[in-house]
């Protein structure tokens, strides 16, 4: 196992153990980390639904977000940056009991901005769930 994963299980285990906002990533997990692209997992379970039993729109944002962001972290630079913009598509539910494979890939970083791409799957049928783009400032 690469040095590059195992320090991101970490970041995730840090990030998930703190007192803020990102525990809801409690349940995802790290498959492979290469340089630009970034693949999660995540069991969808009550805790992560709306009412209709579904993964939660506020949750898929939240990993679009997160998951970008560690993908950012793998890369040459290694330097995470702060939100400018961010989109999702919803298309089609991920119920209560179903798996879900989140998939990054940083599409361009620059000097100062970074942009990706996050699709959502369905694990055991392959259907996209939710197709995000998120763009980061990185800096000077």
């Amino acid at each position: 196992m690469s040095a590059g994963v195992l320090n991101l299980r970490e970041i995730l285990k840090v990030l998930t153990k703190g007192p803020g906002f990102d525990r809801v990533l409690e349940k995802v997990t790290l498959v492979s980390a290469a340089p630009e692209k970034l693949i999660c997992e995540m069991k969808v379970e009550e805790e992560h639904a709306n009412k209709h039993g579904t993964l939660h729109g506020g949750l898929t944002a939240t990993l679009v977000d997160n998951i970008s962001t560690m993908a950012l972290v793998c890369t040459e630079r290694g330097v995470p940056g702060v939100s400018v913009d961010m989109n999702i598509t919803y298309m089609s539910p991920a119920k209560i009991g179903e798996e879900i494979v989140i998939t990054t890939r940083i599409l361009k970083q620059g000097k100062t901005l970074a942009f990706a791409s996050v699709d959502l799957t369905n694990k055991a049928t392959g259907k996209l769930i939710a197709q995000g783009r998120h763009t980061k400032h990185l800096g000077n």
